[in-house]
Formats: C-alpha cells, sequence, structure tokens
C-alpha cells in the first residue's frame, strides 16, 4: 500500500466532513474544530446544552476514521482506575497483572466530564499531556494518534463540577456546539422522519476514509507550513493584550499562544496554504484561547464573556499586511 501523499491526505480529512454530514447537520465548526485537533496532537472539549449531538458528533467522527475508538460515560460515582486502568490478582499465577482501561485507544470519548469529580477528571491529566498511564510507578504508552474529545454541558447547569484550569489548559480547542438553524432542525427532523436512528450510524451509511496513514502524512505538511515573524508576533501581541485586559483576572499564558500557532498552521494547511494568513490566526483564536482565560467577578456579573473579549483584542489590534 502506497503511502499518502499531503494532497491526497488533505482530501481524505475533507471527506470527513462529508461522512459526518451523513449523521451531523449543521454543526461544521465543530467538525472542522475536531479535525484541526486531530492535526495539530491536541484534545477537544466540547460544550452545549443536552441534545445538540455533541455526542453523536465525535461518534460520526470515530466511524468516519479508520482508528480505534472507547467512550466513558462519566458519573459521580467513577472511579480513576475506572479510566486508566488497574492492576489485578491472578489467582492462577498468584501475581498482579495490569488491566488496561479505555483511555488505551486511539479516540476516548469522555462523555458529560464535568459531571464527575475532580480527582476523576484528574485521571486524564497524565494521559493527555504526556501521552502514557502510570499505574503502580510504571508508566504505560498510549497509543498513537491518541485524541481526547470530551463533551461537557454549560457550568450552571445543575449536578456539574467546573473543570479545573489545570484541566482545562490540557485541551487544544474549546467548541461550543450551538442549538442548530431553523432550517438545519427541520433537516434533523426530516432524517429521523425517514428512518435515520442516531444510535445506529451503520443504517446512516458512514465508512472510514481516513486512517493513521493519512492523519501522519498531514501533520507532517502541517508541520512544513510557514508562519512569518509577523504573524508570530501578531499572535503575541493578542495574548499580550488578554493579560492586560481589565476584565480578566487571567490572561493567555505563553501555551496558549503556542497552541494558536498550531491551530492556526494546521487551518492554513487545509484551505491549501502552506504559509498562515492573518485571517487564519482569526479564525481560530476564539476556540483556541477562550477556556485559557479567567473573567473577574465583577466583569462576569456585567455580562462580559470570554468571547467578548478575545472578539475586542481581534478588533483593536493593528493587523500585519
Amino acid at each position: 500500500m502506497s503511502t499518502p501523499t499531503a494532497d491526497s491526505a488533505r482530501a481524505s480529512l475533507e471527506a470527513l466532513r462529508t461522512e459526518i454530514a451523513k449523521a451531523v447537520v449543521g454543526q461544521d465548526p465543530a467538525v472542522t474544530g475536531l479535525v484541526v485537533a486531530l492535526l495539530c496532537r491536541g484534545h477537544v472539549l466540547l460544550e452545549g446544552v443536552p441534545g445538540v449531538a455533541k455526542t453523536l458528533l465525535v461518534r460520526s467522527l470515530s466511524a468516519a476514521l479508520d482508528l480505534g475508538t472507547k467512550r466513558v460515560q462519566f458519573t459521580p460515582d467513577l472511579m480513576p482506575s475506572d479510566v486508566t486502568g488497574s492492576l489485578v490478582y491472578d489467582a492462577r499465577t498468584a501475581e498482579f497483572s495490569f488491566q488496561p482501561g479505555p483511555v488505551f485507544t486511539n479516540i476516548l470519548l469522555a462523555d458529560e466530564i464535568n459531571r464527575t469529580p475532580p480527582k476523576t477528571q484528574a485521571s486524564l491529566l497524565e494521559a493527555m499531556e504526556e501521552r502514557q498511564v502510570t499505574v503502580d510507578g510504571t508508566p504505560r504508552p498510549l497509543p498513537e494518534p491518541f485524541l481526547v474529545a470530551a463533551t461537557q454541558n454549560p457550568v450552571e447547569y445543575e449536578g456539574t463540577y467546573p473543570l479545573p484550569e489545570a484541566q482545562l489548559d490540557r485541551f487544544l480547542l474549546k467548541l461550543t456546539v450551538p442549538l442548530p438553524a431553523r432550517q438545519d432542525e427541520i433537516g434533523i427532523l426530516t432524517r429521523h422522519a425517514e428512518g435515520f436512528s442516531p444510535r445506529d450510524l451503520d443504517s446512516a451509511g458512514l465508512r472510514p476514509v481516513a486512517g493513521a496513514a493519512e492523519l501522519e502524512a498531514a501533520r507532517a505538511a502541517v508541520a512544513k507550513t510557514s508562519v512569518s515573524p509577523d504573524i508570530a508576533a501578531y499572535i503575541v501581541d493578542i495574548c499580550r493584550a488578554t493579560r492586560e485586559s481589565p476584565s480578566l483576572s487571567l490572561g493567555v499564558s505563553p501555551r496558549g499562544a503556542t497552541a494558536l500557532l498550531s491551530t492556526a498552521r494546521a487551518w492554513a494547511w487545509l484551505t491549501g496554504r502552506d504559509y498562515v494568513i492573518p485571517d487564519d490566526v482569526k479564525a481560530l483564536a476564539l476556540p483556541t484561547l477562550r477556556h485559557r482565560v479567567q473573567l473577574r467577578p465583577e466583569a462576569e456579573m456585567e455580562g462580559v464573556t470570554s468571547d467578548s473579549v478575545i472578539s475586542a483584542v481581534l478588533s483593536h489590534l493593528p493587523v500585519p499586511r
């Protein structure tokens, strides 16, 4: 089997959108965000009210990729070992053996991650950052590629535990999944009337259109996407401006700046360019940075949001030519 080229890999990843659209209607920004995260070796947090197809979106992505996938339903009584795995005593050999948890997969769907206590949420910290799990002092590497796609309800919903800053910072992107537009909602109902079932994606005709080889070729091409000094300075200025905002108690860290650089490069490559322009940075600024800032309580009471602060920064900063 021949090694995929950069162009064929791009075509395969573009085909992902078509496949996912067989099951999910009107959530193109979220689909794009998932693809960008795959290209950047990052993780995604999907936030939205119940019933907007967050879980279906990740399940559809898994069905369109020839990669291993597992799902964990996060509940208040879930234990860290239920995610990472644990040592199990084998009476036949009188020894302990490691039983891998669901985190040992390519795509982990962490469903309703903010419905489990912080102790269990933290079980993913090492996996997301180090790509390994340590049990009883022994590090165990995770498969490559590895993506955590977590869903959560808005924090004001009953029975949720806000994710701590250290956990949020592990996510490359935070994607908001809005209620569909009227025409899209009509399309959803029409599909269901015609027999579509979100529990049976095979009947929707989803098939794998890309795998690990295409993803690796795409990542290599993204790594060659050039970033001019002016663009790098523009990214730094955006992040520094958030640190000076009177509405924020915490601005974007240097890690956030490198994340924005990575996502802008991936978006530039997906759109067919081998160099980054300011519009690429603007397109990915909100999903890359919105969860890396913290509002002051008084600003929050006045209805200010992290999105509005970042948007204001983008509108006031001079754009490099």
